[in-house]
């Protein structure tokens, strides 16, 4: 599984709806103000260069990792 961490204010309606339609789980890691949200996709191997290609031709900005980003981690991330 590869996980995929897009800011949620970067992302059209038909960005997210494709996004959701590739990942096997969606999900949004609400963080209050001054903090923006996340979109965490989870994404079987299988299916990792056709979401690599879509984000790269949308041109969407996203953070990979092979291991699922704790909500500390992603908070961390803002804080630096």
């Amino acid at each position: 599984m590869w996980y995929f961490t897009i800011k949620q204010q970067d992302l059209t309606t038909k960005q997210y709806q494709s996004m959701q339609r590739l990942a096997e789980l969606t999900e949004v890691i609400a963080f209050n103000e001054p903090y923006y949200n996340f979109c965490l996709f989870d994404v079987k191997k299988e299916r990792y260069q056709r979401v690599m290609d879509f984000l790269d031709m949308e041109g969407i900005s996203y953070s990979l990792s092979p291991h699922k980003p704790s909500r500390d981690e992603l908070l961390e991330s803002m804080q630096t």
